[in-house]
């Protein structure tokens, strides 16, 4: 057999295994960012920042400026979207732009801490919740292992069934959150208003240590959004849609996360966020009694829910997209032929979550790789960069190659890179370089912040980041033989 024909063969044999099937668009994708994003934080961490920065001003300025800081991170991956559009996203982009071995490292941490242990935690505060409603006899490890059970097998039928799943509960989020603005805005008799000083305190270090450390939960609030780009390669318009999807959906949350910190300050005052530790159960208590905080729960459940099932539908990508590049166990890139789903890498993060659940440390793991994560929004943001000196330089390749000279040698080679560059000049960062640069800058610093304010755990969490690059080496070593 000679090598056309082992080509030929190769080729018939890549088409006849199933793809992943394209069947996400726009409404999906803003529906997936805003599902990463809003959790249970909303309903529970405005009492944190106001404990930090004593002034209304102060606490809806600095959840707007998180939010104009996640907004520009949008802007950056909705670039990346548009010049990348692979399976696994984030991944992707870290592979092209760097190594493999730093995307690996990435999904490495993702799969064994950030994603699962997030989940994990978030089962069981689903868990608690449900409880609460239902008065049910089981224990809070029992639901959080159903729910993700549950949800595991939800999306092994199908990226549509997963998704569809994600968007009802994403749509019910959205119900709760209008609920607690129009109880707080409207049926509240004695709110306290908003009214106050700008400033708690002269400008001085204490105070910007102070507006730091507010923006240290304000930005972990915001973050989420780029798990989105994880499906990518199962959008019918990938580098339209995600881009679009991305901002929208942050700025979707932007506007409800200033409006539930508005009614949050309107109806309780600064003094009465700062000395609850529920104030979204303290608004609607106001408002409706009894009756109110129950239906929060039920919000508070269906949210926590909804981020359990964004979560299963977008990291397993990472995981499939790892194996593809050889970078994991061959099995975890297959694909469901009826489905068209990677229902093992699916299934291995269901088991991973529920083993964590279990086994009680998800909040210890959580308090590990809070430093990291915002590392790899950092380098993905910088990865910008890179593409856009690397499209620079084909630019000017090109030129050469279509040159006088050139132009009866090279037409065939001019007219693939001549396409590869068209799709890589799409959407484009406003403000670029300078807004990229200023998001990278805010990443460093809320992992230097973190990193100082909690040596221990940061220092554990960069070690099991570390812990990848041996792995990494070994599998490229069991490629090999």
């Amino acid at each position: 057999m000679n090598t056309k024909e082992m080509a030929e063969r190769a080729r018939t044999i890549s088409d006849a295994q199933p793809k992943l099937a394209r069947r996400l668009g726009l409404f999906d994708a803003t529906m997936i960012v805003m599902g990463g994003i809003i959790g249970s934080g909303i309903f529970i961490n405005p009492y944190v920042v106001a404990r930090q920065v004593h002034t209304p001003s102060l606490i809806l300025g600095a959840w707007l400026t998180g939010g104009l800081i996640a907004l520009a991170g949008a802007f950056i991956y909705a670039e990346l979207a548009d010049r990348y559009a692979g399976v696994g996203g984030q991944y992707a982009y870290l592979r092209e732009a760097y190594h493999p071995s730093i995307a690996f490292i990435y999904g490495w941490a993702l799969l064994l801490v950030t994603q699962t242990g997030g989940m994990a935690a978030v089962a069981v505060t689903f868990a608690r919740y449900f409880l609460e409603i239902t008065r049910a006899p089981l224990a809070d490890w029992v639901i959080a292992a159903l729910a993700l059970g549950v949800l595991t097998i939800i999306n092994c039928f199908g990226v549509r069934a997963g998704s569809s799943v994600q968007n009802a509960l994403m749509l019910l989020k959205i119900t709760a959150i209008a609920l607690l603005v129009v109880c707080g805005l409207f049926t509240v008799r004695a709110p306290h208003g908003i009214a106050g000083p700008t400033l708690d305190r002269p400008v001085s270090l204490g105070l910007l240590t102070a507006i730091g450390a507010a923006m240290t939960p304000v930005m972990f609030a915001y973050g989420g959004w780029q798990t989105a780009s994880f499906v990518a390669g199962e959008m019918r318009e990938p580098r339209r849609d995600l881009a679009r999807g991305l901002i929208i959906g942050v700025s979707g949350v932007v506007l409800i996360y200033m409006t539930v910190n508005f009614v949050c300050l309107y109806v309780l005052g600064q003094d009465g966020l700062a000395q609850t530790t529920t104030p979204a159960s303290a608004v609607m208590r106001m408002a409706l009694g009894e009756r109110g905080a129950a239906l929060i729960a039920v919000g508070i459940t269906i949210s926590t829910l909804g981020f359990l099932s964004q979560g299963m539908l977008t990291a397993p990508r990472v995981y499939f997209a790892m194996a593809e590049d050889g970078l994991f166990f061959k099995s975890v890139a297959w694909l469901n032929p009826r489905t068209r789903v990677p229902v093992l890498a699916i299934a291995i993060q269901g088991a991973l979550a529920i083993v964590i659940a279990l086994s009680g440390r998800y909040e210890q793991i959580l308090n590990y790789v809070v430093s990291v994560d915002f590392i790899w929004f950092g380098l993905t943001a910088a990865s910008l960069f890179i593409f856009r000196r690397r499209a620079t330089e084909s630019r000017t390749i090109e030129r050469e190659v279509n040159s006088p000279a050139n132009e009866l040698t090279s037409s065939n080679e001019s007219t693939v890179e001549s396409t590869m560059i068209s799709k890589s000049v799409g959407f484009r960062v406003p403000g670029h370089p300078v807004t990229t640069a200023l998001f990278t800058v805010a990443c460093a610093l809320i992992v230097l912040s973190t990193v100082y304010k909690y040596p221990q755990n940061s220092g554990i969490g960069l070690l099991i980041v570390a812990a990848g690059i041996p792995i990494y080496f070994f599998w490229r070593w069991w490629r090999r033989i």
